[in-house]
């Protein structure tokens, strides 16, 4: 059996039903929960445990944090379709990926027409 969403290969005890789709755990969590970007509470408790922690900049972040960041730095200004594809991103994994990002204060989209631009904060 698959996930029908990310394509995973499932044993009958690993699958889980979410609007009909047969799905992994982690596809299934990300579909119930999907992240937020504009969440001020995530906004401050970000800021908060990152100063604790005495992080700033980029400190802290994944590999595939920094590519995003220093892409879009590079750049000035991305749109997110040209993102997923420079770095062979899901559309979920952007958004995901950009929600730390933003909760971080380091990065910021905003729109021009009908494209949204992420650039920095």
């Amino acid at each position: 059996m698959k996930c029908e969403r990310c394509g995973a290969l499932l044993e009958e005890n690993q699958a889980n039903t979410f609007q009909g789709k047969v799905l992994c755990e982690d596809c299934c969590f990300d579909l119930m929960n999907p992240p937020k970007v504009c969440d001020p509470l995530a906004v401050a408790s970000t800021l908060s445990i990152r100063k604790q922690l005495g992080q700033s900049g980029t400190d802290g972040l994944t590999d595939l944090q920094k590519q995003i960041y220093s892409t879009v730095v590079e750049r000035s200004k991305v749109s997110r379709d040209e993102l997923q594809a420079l770095l062979k991103l899901t559309p979920q994994e952007l958004e995901q990926q950009f929600a730390l990002l933003r909760h971080c204060e380091l990065l910021r989209a905003f729109k021009e027409g009908t494209t949204v631009y992420l650039a920095k904060y």
